[in-house]
């Protein structure tokens, strides 16, 4: 499956305070999360983003970057579960949904799932989603790869958004691509 940024919304799962330092490798994700938010704005991609009732907000790292950003809060652990949510999904008339945040095998997945039964495209982004042991996050990207969702990472998804080179849209993903390659040798 190809992306197209015309006819796709960015996702951001449950992305917060009380569950992040628990999951693995938090930092990435929030790194990578961070750029992709950071390009949609950029690329003109409508966003939106969940928060788990009783689990706090979502990061301060990300929750000025979805300050203007349809924010649901829910109960059910699949976004799907949500009126609301899927009102406003409809609403957006897209029908690739790129899916990053935490926990992969319980939000994330369940999200996809019912995505791909909605007859929605899946974008996964695996280094933008994990759980806290890896073997639950690693087994739930493959049970969502064989239900149909495709899998991508962090940089490919920008870069395959981006089109082209040699615009002003490029040069901005640039720096962001490039503000986050500088932040994973700082932490490596």
């Amino acid at each position: 499956m190809r992306v197209s940024r015309s006819d796709c919304v960015l996702l951001v799962v449950d992305i917060q305070d009380r569950l992040v330092e628990t999951i693995a490798e938090h930092k990435s994700v929030v790194r990578n999360i961070g750029s992709l938010i950071k390009a949609a704005r950029v690329l003109e991609v409508p966003l939106l983003a969940t928060e788990q009732e009783k689990l706090g907000m979502t990061v301060s790292d990300l929750q000025t970057l979805l300050l203007d950003s349809p924010k649901f809060r829910k109960f059910s652990f699949s976004c799907c579960g949500d009126q609301a949510f899927m009102t406003k999904l409809r609403e957006i008339e897209k029908k690739t949904v790129i899916v990053c945040g935490i926990e992969t095998h319980i939000r994330v997945l369940q999200t996809a799932l019912d995505l791909l039964e909605r007859q929605y495209q899946v974008l996964l982004v695996g280094d933008a989603t994990s759980s806290h042991d890896p073997k639950d996050r690693d087994t739930a990207i493959d049970r969502m790869r064989g239900a149909g969702a495709t899998v991508g990472t962090t940089e490919a998804v920008i870069y395959e958004l981006t089109e082209r080179a040699g615009t002003e849209q490029f040069r901005k993903i640039l720096e962001i691509v490039k503000e986050r390659r500088s932040a994973s040798q700082t932490v490596q």
